[in-house]
């Protein structure tokens, strides 16, 4: 049974704690749950609990679940350093997982979201943009018709991506986002290069296939109205969250007893809150869960996103996680071997890593 921390922070300019040189605050709490999974090692760690475990609980800080740097991660993919580009897809790529029967995190949400815990759901799927367009430069004031002004065909990108939201199904739960990490070389220059980086958002990959065909087709168009050229990375993102019922419910027991019944919500398999999770991905191939603690204030990834109550946001998950593991693993593990039995999964790893492997493209586009 895996216990999962996520090693994260956002760039998030602003926020009260954020690093002042380089803006990464915790505006999403991920640094509560390195101190969950240490509090239920500890609880599990005592002599009288781990003599009784007929299996073992795996520790596991994973990087990089907020897929921030994608022009860094591109990079490095394509420097053989990076295969799959989040923490546990590249773990999962790897092999750290190949001893992993079934896994479990907590994540902090903000207080008036949620009850003290929250169960069931699921995220979307997504997958990652990185953009060049590329253009010619030229004397800004003097001689621009010389250029090709790459920023506008970028903007004339976006502009018709806008476009296309009235032609997207509410129930599909799709977003459309991202932002401009290079907008030109000088003011006084027409821009040549110009860098995006987004997320084409939805519930199922189908879903995010069909709006990342629009997405493309939007990137294209600004480049041809432009004369300018563009290239499309597409990056394997993440699959929708499958909460497993038979662990969900061993631990929705747990955390209970911690805060009352009433203290739990419990919502259906098909509520999404939007944002998308490589625990996903985990989930594919693997019984998985991730509950939610509600403990902060403010917005997630927003400067106000603070934590107010840190024995909600790291004691009570750490209990209830070290509580599932020893009730799952207990006696000759029966729990554990029921959640097997009901819970096969999705695909195998093999099928995983195929399915990310042709969600990976690049097309370079000549809109002259």
């Amino acid at each position: 049974v895996a216990v999962i921390g996520e090693l994260d922070s956002l760039r998030v300019p602003g926020h009260p704690h954020a690093d002042p040189e380089t803006g990464a605050a915790h505006a999403c709490g991920h640094h509560c749950q390195i101190g969950m999974m240490l509090g239920a090692a500890l609880g599990l760690m005592l002599p009288e609990v781990s003599s009784a475990l007929a299996g073992s609980v795996a520790l596991m800080a994973l990087p990089a679940e907020e897929f921030i740097d994608v022009e860094w991660r591109w990079e490095q993919h394509r420097a053989g350093r990076l295969g799959l580009m989040s923490g546990k897809q590249e773990f999962i790529r790897v092999g750290a997982f190949d001893d992993v029967d079934m896994a479990m995190m907590v994540h902090t949400s903000p207080v008036m979201e949620d009850a003290r815990f929250t169960v069931g759901g699921t995220s979307n799927a997504h997958v990652v943009k990185y953009v060049r367009f590329i253009g010619k430069s030229a004397h800004a004031g003097g001689a621009p018709h010389q250029g090709v002004n790459a920023l506008q065909a970028a903007m004339l990108a976006l502009n018709a991506l806008n476009a296309q939201r009235e032609t997207m199904r509410n129930e599909d739960t799709v977003r459309l986002h991202g932002i401009l990490t290079r907008g030109g070389a000088s003011p006084n220059a027409v821009p040549a290069d110009v860098r995006y980086e987004g997320r084409v958002r939805g519930n199922n990959a189908e879903v995010v296939d069909a709006a990342n065909v629009k997405m493309d087709r939007c990137l294209r168009a600004g480049a041809l109205a432009m004369g300018a050229k563009v290239s499309i990375a597409t990056l394997p993102g993440y699959m929708p969250m499958l909460n497993d019922e038979a662990m969900t419910n061993v631990f929705k027991a747990n955390a209970a007893t911690l805060v009352g019944e009433s203290n739990v919500t419990t919502h259906p398999p098909g509520h999404n809150r939007g944002g998308s999770t490589d625990m996903g991905d985990l989930s594919q191939v693997m019984p998985a869960i991730h509950p939610y603690t509600g403990a902060a204030s403010g917005t997630g990834h927003g400067a106000d996103y603070l934590i107010q109550d840190y024995d909600q946001a790291v004691i009570a998950p750490a209990k209830a996680m070290a509580m599932t593991a020893i009730d799952l693993l207990a006696g000759d593990a029966e729990k554990a071997k029921e959640v097997l039995a009901k819970s096969p999964p999705r695909m195998s790893k093999d099928e995983y890593l195929a399915l990310q492997d042709r969600r990976l493209s690049e097309e370079h586009y000549q809109g002259s």
